[in-house]
């Protein structure tokens, strides 16, 4: 049997009327990291919990440098864009206990990335059971707990501290 994931709710944020300025680009910028929910700041990137989550805990990995794809990456970014990766997998454990993990990128809107001009990885806490019939019947999710919750608890989880 083949399991589908559907994820109606994005299409909120892919029809969105967009403001023109890069929002990885701008959020940083604003120095007001509870309120955009960035979790950790790093050198060459950043952790920032989705907006749009597929699941509580939902997070992205992304670089400073404005560049739409991977291979564009200087060395010592690509480098800590994966350290931070694994810190938010440490911190994700200690905090939510998931079952699983998807780790990925959408490079290029064929692909599907929301934000095509701007790399960024994803880390999705798993749980055995996790997809359900609420987003495909209803178009509705089901995520426990509010996203400023979900920061405190990774921030709690020590996400923001560089690993001793």
């Amino acid at each position: 049997m083949t399991e589908r994931l559907w994820t109606p709710w994005r299409m909120e944020f892919i029809v969105s009327k967009k403001d023109g300025e890069c929002i990885f680009c701008a959020k940083p910028r604003e120095a007001r990291d509870r309120e955009n929910y960035i979790l950790a700041r790093g050198v060459h990137a950043y952790i920032i919990l989705n907006a749009y989550p597929y699941n509580n805990g939902h997070l992205m990995a992304v670089p400073y440098a404005h560049v739409p794809t991977l291979e564009q990456l200087d060395p010592a970014t690509a480098a800590e864009l994966m350290a931070l990766t694994q810190r938010s997998l440490v911190a994700l454990r200690r905090a939510l206990s998931p079952d699983g993990f998807n780790v990925g990128m959408n490079i290029g809107r064929a692909a599907g990335a929301g934000i095509a001009d701007h790399v960024h990885l994803h880390v999705v806490p798993r749980w055995s059971g996790d997809t359900n019939f609420m987003p495909v019947i209803a178009d509705t999710r089901l995520l426990p707990e509010l996203l400023a919750a979900t920061r405190e608890r990774l921030m709690q989880a020590g996400i923001a501290e560089p690993p001793a």
